[in-house]
Order: C-alpha cells, then sequence, then structure tokens
C-alpha cells in the first residue's frame, strides 16, 4: 500500500510557476512509475505526464511540452511536477499516482492540490 500526499499548490498570476510535490509513504517509491493529472472545474481530468521507475524517463502531453518538468528524488520519496509560464487555463486540481496498470491507469492516487492562475 502507499499513501501519496500533493504539495505546493496555491494561487498564481499568469506567467508565474509552481513547483508542486507528490510525497510517498508506505512503500519504496522508487518501485513506481508516477504520473500527474489535472481536473479542470467541469471537466473531465486529464493526464499531464509521467516519470518512468526504472530509467527516470518523462513523458508529457502536448500543453505541457517545455512548460512542465516532472523529475523525483527517490531519497526523499517525492515526485515533483515544476510548472513554469502558467497560463489561466492550467487552473485546476493537481493529482499525482503511482504504479501504472495500465494506459493512465494507475493503482494509487493523491487527494490533489488546487492550482488557481488568475491573469
Amino acid at each position: 500500500q502507499v499513501q501519496l500526499v500533493e504539495s505546493g499548490g496555491g494561487l498564481v498570476q499568469a506567467g508565474d510557476s509552481l513547483r508542486l510535490s507528490c510525497a510517498a509513504s508506505g512503500r519504496t517509491f522508487s518501485d513506481y512509475s508516477v504520473g500527474w493529472f489535472r481536473q479542470a472545474p467541469g471537466k473531465e481530468r486529464e493526464f499531464v505526464g509521467d516519470i518512468n521507475r526504472s530509467d527516470g524517463a518523462t513523458y508529457y502531453v502536448d500543453f505541457a511540452k517545455g512548460r512542465f518538468a516532472i523529475s523525483r528524488d527517490n531519497a526523499k520519496n517525492t515526485v515533483y511536477l515544476q510548472m513554469n509560464s502558467l497560463k489561466p487555463e492550467d487552473t485546476a486540481v493537481y493529482y499525482c499516482a503511482a504504479d501504472r496498470t495500465g494506459l493512465n491507469t494507475y493503482r494509487y492516487w493523491g487527494q490533489g492540490t488546487q492550482v488557481t492562475v488568475s491573469s
């Protein structure tokens, strides 16, 4: 069993940066691939990107490429989502998830952290 806790969200202005953290407890985090998702009000949850457990390779969807970066610190059992050049359309609840079991399907989920970007 793995427990995930996101933090680092908040209210920022367009163009600002935020770094979200996803801290894990219960199992060694390095055993899992970790993904980030987001859900805006009235919209379905969407995939942002992920980081492999084996080689640390990352993958991003188009809206995240060049602006967002995922990294991990296995010693701290933490994965990060660095978000730069934030836009109002990035406003959403951001979730991390661990232990990928299929396409955009993960076994463990955090509770989410709110990111609000004002124009």
